[in-house]
């Protein structure tokens, strides 16, 4: 699973400079950090995720707590 995450986060983040984090060419360090943070931030917020139906994460988690909260409330 860590090596799928590492291909995936290579092919996008570091080779592909239409995705989010990649406003190459990184310069330094600190170029790198806000790359690899914005893309974090992206792939746990916003993408689209396929097995969840197309929506992003984010989404799909307040679908899913607020669903938790009728079943305790019940």
């Amino acid at each position: 699973m860590a090596e799928a995450f590492n291909s995936l986060f290579k092919a996008e983040c570091i080779r592909n400079p239409h995705l989010p984090g990649r406003d190459g060419p990184w310069r330094g360090l600190d170029d790198v950090e806000r790359a690899v943070a914005s893309w974090i931030d992206w792939y746990n917020t916003r993408r689209l995720h396929g097995e969840l139906g197309m929506i992003p994460p984010v989404e799909y988690q307040a679908q899913f707590d607020a669903a938790e909260e009728v079943v305790t409330a019940a």
